[in-house]
């Protein structure tokens, strides 16, 4: 399947997440990236990120008002 990577985002503000989740999607070419975000504007700038690289995007919410993204190539 390829490399799997977990990228937690969690506290930092926009567009740290973003940039993290763009440079550990470069970095892999394919396998799954996980991405965990605690605010709706990081979700949807890393799963459009993503999106636009070509990655398939699932979201989880979280009890704890998370978001867990999970992008497969």
């Amino acid at each position: 399947m390829g490399e799997q990577k977990i990228v937690d985002a969690r506290g930092l503000s926009c567009p740290q997440p973003a940039m993290l989740a763009r440079q550990a999607l470069q970095e892999l070419s394919k396998g799954m990236l996980e991405v965990i975000v605690d605010t709706s504007t990081a979700r949807e700038n890393v799963s459009r990120i993503a999106r636009n690289l070509g990655w398939q995007v699932s979201i989880e919410e979280q009890p704890e008002g998370t978001f867990r993204l999970v992008m497969k190539k």
